[in-house]
């Protein structure tokens, strides 16, 4: 009998080690070495347990292409999680709620543009704007409204 509740207690902890938080989720970033509003929203990334490395690229069009970010869906930085897009100033708790079920057929989530009030964008306001799910074939759901 202890026998079987020592293996049960083993497999418990191995299956909630690997049930994964925030602060277990590497995230890339590829941004401008000079545009301070992508330095604020990496650091809410960081501040939301998320572990990000952080790349100064010369030109992000090149990054958002090869991911397959369409123009007017583009912001000024292009992030990668678990295989997934997260461009633009997307909110770390739109981004969790994404990992823990993302749609099918979904290359990510954008905030496009740059938004005053989205995270890394604070200011004296706080305009509306809405997080979009993207595809390959172009199509885009509305993800969550802020």
């Amino acid at each position: 009998m202890m026998m079987k509740l020592s293996v049960l207690i083993l497999l418990l902890t191995g299956l909630l080690a690997g049930c994964g938080s925030a602060d277990q989720i590497e995230v890339t970033v590829y941004k401008s070495p000079t545009c301070g509003c992508c330095k604020k929203w990496v650091s809410h990334l960081e501040e939301n347990g998320f572990k990000v490395i952080s790349h100064d690229v010369s030109d992000v069009n090149v990054i958002k292409d090869k991911y397959g970010v369409r123009h007017d869906l583009a912001s000024c930085h292009t992030a990668m999680i678990n295989g997934y897009v997260m461009e633009g100033h997307v909110p770390a708790d739109d981004i969790k709620r994404f990992l823990t079920s993302p749609p099918p057929d979904v290359v990510g989530l954008t905030v496009p543009g740059m938004p005053m009030g989205s995270p890394g964008m604070e200011g004296s306001r706080k305009d509306d704007y809405n997080v979009y799910t993207f595809g390959k074939t172009g199509k885009t759901t509305i993800f969550a409204s802020h």
